[in-house]
């Protein structure tokens, strides 16, 4: 039914070679990370010896994160308590040897670690640091605490959301974070480009506010030249009829968008009502934005007395942009989600196969790929402290006995080490 991958390598895709440090947490930071590593970028994803807070979010099994499997994928992750300094130091040379370093700290906690952009491009003057925040790295609301939803609310985007006569509510996603997540990836390419330009890294500034607002576009010039302040509009899309939700006979909803003069020629002739794309109320896409409740009670009339099916195959046939409102289940049973790869199957050693997102966008010559489901916390302290830091098995121990590091089973409660079999990498330090 999904697309099964069964690719075993890591590091495939245009971002190969690319080293990329992630001290990011819970949504944002985590999903900016995971977008390059889709695109075969080697990101060490380093986390607190409790865990990243996403592994609590969401739905579990079996005590084991299915969020975490998905938004952890394609990354080796380690377990260091960067709250003593012996840990900071270990992440310190992880961040000198990388080309991007993701976090979502609040400002100024890095540079009270010694981890701020000017103590790291001393010796690293490639380096582009995503920095992911509520507000900002400046600013007066900079050293504020922020969460999506709080981007959402201050950005406008909040209150445009709903219906005119109830709360504002919420998108049942971490959706502003994913918004700022991408756009601080998309920072970072930049940042990159221009690095092969200058051989300077640069500070990728990514604020949750900021992002959400940026979807406010159309509102902002109606509000400075007209006083026009923008309100909650249901499930319809201001200045634009038809684009809305229609009920269905059979209970569901389907979404019909034919705002265009042409397309709604066709709509008004599929709901046995062509005279209507020549009344003078609804001839024009302006004259049926001023008379939508009239043009959308005629559209419902007939949506009513079908099924979703029906309506989903006539107004396809003639060529009228509709989709019934998609649950998970139908998104499961789609062709379309399975022909492009939108459903990937991986196999998880505590989950055994788990079916998580596929990558976007798609890429014609370099496309991404994922490798490896998210992983435990810790799963790859060993491993990486030996191959990228040259530390050897005695000295991963004492780090580990002494609380500054954690392996998988000592992060999850389990005192038994697996270093023991650790072999000493070629040049590693004795």
């Amino acid at each position: 039914m999904t697309a099964k991958n069964k690719n075993k390598n890591a590091g495939v895709g245009p971002l190969k070679g690319i080293r990329v440090i992630e001290l990011g947490s819970t949504v944002a930071g985590p999903f900016c990370a995971r977008l390059m590593a889709d695109f075969g970028a080697d990101v060490i994803k380093v986390e607190q010896p409790e865990g990243d807070a996403v592994r609590s979010m969401g739905t579990r099994r079996d005590g084991q994160s299915l969020y975490g499997a998905s938004i952890f994928r394609n990354k080796r992750l380690v377990s260091v308590n960067m709250r003593q300094e012996e840990g900071r130091q270990l992440v310190r040379q992880l961040c000198l040897g990388a080309d991007i370093v993701v976090e979502n700290f609040r400002p100024g906690t890095l540079e009270r670690w010694g981890l701020g952009y000017e103590d790291l491009s001393e010796k690293n003057p490639g380096l582009v640091l995503v920095r992911i925040s509520g507000f900002g790295q400046t600013g007066p609301y900079s050293s504020r605490s922020g969460y999506g939803v709080v981007g959402e609310a201050v950005s406008g985007l909040r209150e445009i959301t709903g219906d005119p006569d109830r709360p504002p509510p919420r998108v049942a996603t971490s959706l502003t974070d994913y918004i700022t997540g991408l756009y601080g990836a998309f920072g970072a390419m930049m940042a990159l480009v221009e690095r092969n330009r200058t051989g300077l890294g640069q500070v990728v500034d990514s604020a949750l506010y900021e992002s959400a607002f940026s979807f406010m576009e159309p509102h902002v010039p109606a509000y400075q030249q007209m006083g026009i302040i923008a309100q909650r509009a249901g499930s319809r899309l201001p200045g634009n009829t038809p684009n809305s939700i229609y009920p269905t006979g059979d209970n569901r909803f389907v979404v019909i968008a034919a705002a265009s003069d042409p397309v709604f020629r066709r709509l008004a002739s599929v709901i046995g009502k062509p005279g209507l794309a020549e009344d003078p109320k609804f001839v024009t896409a302006v004259a049926r934005a001023e008379n939508e409740d009239d043009c959308d009670g005629f559209i419902t009339e007939w949506t009513r007395s079908k099924s979703v099916e029906e309506i989903e195959n006539e107004l396809l046939a003639a060529n009228v942009p509709a989709a019934r409102i998609y649950t998970m289940e139908d998104i499961f049973d789609d062709p379309q989600f399975q022909a492009r790869d939108m459903l990937v199957d991986l196999e998880d050693p505590a989950l055994g196969d788990i079916t998580v997102a596929g990558v976007v966008p798609k890429l014609s010559g370099t496309p991404g790929e994922i490798w490896r489901a998210g992983a435990q916390c810790g799963e790859d302290t060993y491993e990486v402290l030996a191959q990228e830091l040259g530390l050897s098995p005695d000295q991963i121990s004492q780090l580990e006995s002494r609380s500054i590091i954690m392996g998988p089973q000592k992060a999850h409660g389990q005192t038994k080490s697996k270093n023991k079999n650790l072999k000493q990498p070629a040049g590693a330090s004795k």
